[in-house]
């Protein structure tokens, strides 16, 4: 056991040493992370702007105040006339507005349309000012009906919004789950793809570098047993992915404000085991290629491979059956998947325990593929 413990020691050490590894263990997954949690962002999702309207407020009278504040609740970021070029839609309350509605006749508002009606923002626009109208015209029927004939005024009004609803309307998903948008998306994928890249490459290059320079031959005349030499190798890996694990998971809550809920033990398990499978499976690739520059190629081109087919990229919902059935032939796909129902939906520890098994089979198959082609 000693003997274990002091090569993945050692080996942590000689990795972490080399500044250029900083590169691929940290800096590269985090301009990932940003990036294709930008390019996957879905509605509401990170990154994703505040719908912009401009509004031209004639109204002396308070009623167009508390337009402005509802227009802010429905999720508009208003903007004064002057910075109209900011939006692709427009409001003007005319002079007399308040002035009409406490008056018990009709208030107008314009609508200015500017640009395309295909729009996604600007329909988004659309929705929320008619929210935004439809929560103010609540508000006044209520005052005017429940107020014992009591005038509308700013201080009634804000009253009202101040009280808490009375019905309150929750929605969940029934059956089908929601895919998986922005960094939900990206900081599981890019986990799951550098986890795989980093301990293909830095294993098999490790052990290829070390046979090479007779290390392995040195090691081997110690009192050290064969199963003892690459239990310290795996354990070596394995170290460096918890220190890349550790990285993620604080990077995702600080920087990229990732909830994990209550299943924060359970991503940890799934990528501990995720990383046993990748180490395994660099410690194979190193023994059953020799070339220190061959591994390198091979490394980055099979772990892309398993990235994009397990759902690394882009979410496996929006491809066809038969893809879906082909990332689960690669452990990323099944790593995946249980990050996901962790992270992305919530489910607790016993959501991933077929994937977890599954990833458990393809270490127990590495394992013995490492073992077996293992050579000094």
């Amino acid at each position: 056991m000693r003997s274990i413990l002091t090569i993945g020691h050692n080996d942590l050490r000689l990795f972490l040493r080399n500044r250029a590894s900083f590169i691929w263990l940290f800096v590269m997954p985090l301009a990932f992370v940003y990036f294709m949690g930008f390019a996957n962002r879905g509605p509401g999702g990170p990154a994703s702007p505040r719908p912009t309207v401009w509004v031209d407020n004639a109204d002396s009278g308070f009623l167009g105040g508390t337009f402005l504040e509802e227009l802010g609740v429905q999720g508009l970021r208003v903007v004064s006339v002057t910075n109209r070029s900011e939006a692709r839609r427009g409001l003007r309350i005319p002079t007399n507005f308040t002035a009409e509605v406490v008056g018990g006749r009709q208030g107008k508002v314009e609508y200015v349309a500017s640009g395309g009606t295909a729009d996604p923002a600007a329909v988004l626009v659309e929705i929320r000012v008619a929210r935004a109208l439809l929560a103010l015209n609540s508000l006044i029927l209520e005052q005017a009906t429940g107020g014992g004939g009591a005038a509308i005024t700013a201080e009634a009004l804000s009253t009202l919004r101040s009280r808490e609803d009375p019905v309150v309307l929750k929605s969940t998903y029934a059956g089908r789950k929601p895919i998986p948008t922005g960094f939900n998306l990206s900081l599981p994928g890019v986990m799951v793809m550098y986890l795989m890249m980093n301990l293909l490459i830095f294993g098999a290059v490790a052990m290829a570098w070390e046979r090479r320079n007779g290390v392995l031959r040195r090691i081997a005349i110690h009192p050290v047993s064969h199963g003892e030499l690459v239990a310290g190798k795996l354990y070596g890996l394995m170290l460096l992915a918890a220190v890349q694990i550790v990285f993620f998971l604080v990077s995702g809550r600080v920087l990229f404000h990732v909830a994990f809920g209550d299943s924060l033990g359970g991503i940890v398990l799934v990528l501990l085991v995720y990383a046993w499978v990748a180490a395994s499976l660099g410690l194979w690739l190193g023994a059953v290629v020799r070339a220190e520059e061959k591994v390198v190629g091979l490394g980055v081109l099979s772990s892309m491979v398993m990235a994009a087919l397990g759902g690394c990229w882009w979410p496996l919902e929006i491809v066809p059956d038969s893809m879906q059935v082909l990332a689960y032939f690669f452990p990323t796909g099944w790593a995946m998947a249980a990050l996901h129902q962790l992270i992305s939906f919530g489910a607790g520890l016993g959501s991933a325990l077929r994937p977890l098994g599954a990833l458990a089979l393809f270490g127990l198959a590495a394992n013995f593929a490492a073992i077996r082609w293992f050579r000094t």
